[in-house]
C-alpha cells in the first residue's frame, strides 16, 4: 500500500511518509522561525546568519565557485556558519546548511569540484532542498574557482588539509548539529552526493569517517589524486606542443578520429546508435587513419599522431612499470579535445604539482618526471588520496553503510578505468580479508557515452549532481530513475539497485523533450540491445 501511495506523490512527500513508516519523525510544517534562529555554543562552528526564503521567491546566490538563480524552490532557511578547522593556526572554512520547511527527516551533504573553494549552492538548490533534504556544503576552507590553486602556496599546509578532508568532515558534524537544533530532533539518516572532487570527498569520508554517512553516491571520483594529476600531465604531453607532429586539432578529433572509432566499434553491442555501450570489447586501430600518398592531410593522421593515439588510449605506466592510471576509452572523441589532449594544458595538474607538491609556482607540464610522482605519493598533500580498499568499518554489521559509484565511459577528465581499478581493489580486499559480499554494500555503474559527471551523447540524466543544474533532471524521482532515491531505498529498505534507468533529452536540454532512455548496468555487466524500439530502455538488457 505504501509503495502505491509513493508512486503518486512528489519525492519529498513520499520520502517523508516513508520516514514516518520507518519510525522517523518528519518535520514538515514543524519548524522554528528562521529569522530568530541563532544557535549558541555550537560544538564545531560559529553561527553567522540565517535567512528565510519563502516558496517560489527568487533565490540568487553566488560565490567564487558556485551560483544559483531560480524562482521555483520550496521554502527553506539558509544558515551560514564559520567552521574552525585548526584553532592554533586560525584556519576556518565557510559552511552552509539549507533547511527546508517541509523536511523529509534526512540530511544530504553535497561535494565540490576540482580545486574549487565555494559552497556548492547550485546543488543545494537543484538537488537537496527540492527533495526535502536538509543540505550541507562547504567552501573547503578557501575561496577560488575550479582550476585555482594559488591559495595552497607557498606551504599553506592548513589550507591544503582543509581541502583534502578536514573542512568537509567538520562541516558534516556541524551541519548535523544545526539540523538537530533547528528541527528539535536529529536527522533520521545521513546521505552524500558528489562527483569528481566531490566523488573523492565521498570516498575519503567512507574510508576515514565511516559513521558520517549511511549512504553515499560518488561519481567519477578524483580519489587517487597523486596519480590522477600525473596522468593529466602525461595526457597533455602526448599532444603538446601544438606545433609538433603529434598534435591533433579539434576538427581532427571530431571529423576524422570520432567517425572512425564509431565505424569500428559502434555496432559491436548489436546496435548502430552513436554510443559505444561497452568500450572494453572495442580494439580501436588508429592505423586505419594513416595518410596515404597524395591524401589530404586534413582527412588522415601522420605517424606521430598515430603513436600519440596509442598512448592516449592505453593505461599509463612509468618507465619502471609503476602503474599510474587508466587511459581514455573509445567513444568520447568529440569531447576529448576539450579535456586533456587539446590546445591548452589542463591547469589543475600543474597547479597541484606546483603549489602542493614542489612549491614551484612556475611549474609546467615539461617539469614533470617520475620523481615528481614519487614525491607526490610520499607527501600526499592534504591526505587527499582516498584509495584505502578496506571499507569494513563503513559497510560492516555495526554500521551497514551503502555505496553507489558511477562514471561515464566517455569521461574526458578522469579515466573510467580509475573507477574500475578502485572497485576491484575493494573487491579483492573484501574477498581476501572478510566474509562479506561486495554486492551487499558497493555497486558501480558505467554510463555509456557520458562525459565527466554529465553531458555527452548519452542517457546521462539520473538524478546526480551537475545534471538538473545543467537542464538534465531525472525522468522521475522514483528510485529506478533517481540515484539519490535509489541509495535511500537501499539504506532504509534493503533494496539494492540492480539497474537504473537514465534519460537523454534532445540536445541535452529537458525543454526539448526525451530523446531516449537506457538502463545503466551494475558492473561488471554492461548494456546489450535485445531488439525493439532503440529509444526505449526495455529494448536493452544487462549482460
Amino acid at each position: 500500500m505504501l509503495s502505491e501511495i509513493c508512486t503518486r506523490m512528489s519525492l519529498s512527500a513520499a520520502l517523508a511518509l516513508l520516514g514516518l513508516a520507518l519510525g522517523a519523525e518528519a518535520a514538515a510544517g514543524s519548524h522554528p522561525n528562521c529569522a530568530s534562529f541563532a544557535p549558541n555554543a555550537l560544538t564545531y562552528a560559529a553561527f553567522s546568519k540565517a535567512t528565510h526564503y519563502p516558496a517560489n521567491v527568487r533565490v540568487n546566490i553566488s560565490n567564487a565557485y558556485s551560483s544559483i538563480d531560480v524562482s521555483n524552490l520550496p521554502a527553506f532557511c539558509r544558515v551560514e556558519l564559520v567552521i574552525t578547522t585548526n584553532a592554533t593556526a586560525g584556519s576556518t572554512a565557510l559552511t552552509e546548511v539549507w533547511l527546508p520547511d517541509e523536511w523529509n527527516g534526512r540530511v544530504l551533504t553535497v561535494g565540490n569540484g576540482g580545486l574549487a573553494g565555494g559552497v556548492t549552492v547550485t546543488e543545494l538548490g537543484h538537488v537537496a532542498v527540492p527533495q526535502g533534504f536538509a543540505g550541507i556544503s562547504t567552501n573547503t576552507g578557501h575561496d577560488g574557482t575550479t582550476d585555482d590553486g594559488d591559495w595552497a602556496g607557498p606551504h599553506n599546509d592548513n589550507a591544503i588539509v582543509d581541502w583534502g578532508w578536514r573542512a568537509l568532515h567538520l562541516s558534516v558534524l556541524a551541519g548535523k548539529e544545526v539540523v538537530e537544533k533547528y528541527y528539535d530532533r536529529p536527522a533520521w539518516k545521513s546521505y552524500y552526493l558528489g562527483c569528481s572532487t566531490g566523488g573523492r570527498q565521498g570516498l575519503k569520508e567512507v574510508q576515514d569517517f565511516p559513521d558520517d554517512f549511511d549512504g553515499v553516491v560518488v561519481g567519477s571520483p578524483a580519489n587517487w589524486q597523486t596519480h590522477l594529476q600525473a596522468w593529466s600531465v602525461h595526457m597533455n604531453l602526448n599532444t603538446e606542443p601544438t606545433t609538433s607532429g603529434h598534435f591533433m586539432t579539434a576538427d581532427m578529433w571530431s571529423n576524422v578520429i570520432a567517425p572512425e572509432v564509431m565505424r569500428q566499434c559502434d555496432e559491436l553491442d548489436g546496435l548502430k546508435d552513436g554510443i559505444i555501450n561497452d568500450p572494453r570489447i572495442c580494439s580501436f586501430r588508429p592505423e586505419t587513419l594513416t595518410c596515404r600518398p597524395g591524401q589530404n592531410v586534413s582527412t588522415c593522421l601522420q605517424e606521430g599522431q598515430i603513436s600519440a593515439l596509442h598512448r592516449i588510449y592505453a593505461d599509463y605506466y612509468e618507465a619502471d612499470q609503476t602503474y599510474v592510471f587508466g587511459g581514455y576509452y573509445p567513444g568520447g572523441e568529440t569531447e576529448y579535445y576539450h579535456g586533456l589532449v587539446g590546445q591548452k594544458h589542463f591547469v589543475i595538474g600543474t597547479n597541484y604539482f606546483g603549489y602542493m607538491v614542489t612549491n614551484d609556482t612556475g611549474f609546467t607540464i615539461h617539469d614533470y618526471k617520475a620523481s615528481v610522482l614519487k614525491l607526490a605519493d610520499q607527501i600526499d598533500p592534504g591526505q587527499a588520496n582516498a584509495i584505502n580498499p578496506n571499507l569494513t568499518a563503513f559497510a560492516g554489521p555495526e554500521h551497514k553503510g551503502k555505496l553507489i559509484q558511477y562514471v561515464g565511459w566517455a569521461d574526458q577528465l578522469i579515466s573510467p578505468g580509475n573507477s574500475i581499478h578502485y572497485y576491484e581493489t575493494v573487491h579483492g580486499f573484501t574477498l581476501a580479508n572478510t566474509t562479506m559480499d561486495i554486492d551487499d554494500y558497493y555497486r558501480l555503474f558505467l554510463v555509456p557515452g557520458m562525459n565527466h559527471c554529465h553531458g555527452g551523447f548519452a542517457a546521462n540524466a539520473f538524478g546526480s549532481v551537475e545534471q538538473a543544474s545543467n537542464d538534465n533532471p531525472p525522468l522521475s524521482f522514483d528510485p529506478q530513475h533517481n540515484i539519490l532515491a535509489a541509495i535511500v531505498r537501499w539504506v532504509e529498505e534493503g533494496v539494492a539497485p540492480d539497474t537504473l534507468t537514465a534519460v537523454n533529452y534532445k540536445d541535452n536540454n529537458v525543454t526539448n523533450g526525451v530523446g531516449f532512455t537506457r538502463p545503466l548496468c551494475r558492473y561488471p555487466s554492461n548494456i546489450r540491445y535485445r531488439g525493439g524500439d532503440p529509444n526505449k530502455a526495455e529494448s536493452f538488457h544487462c549482460a
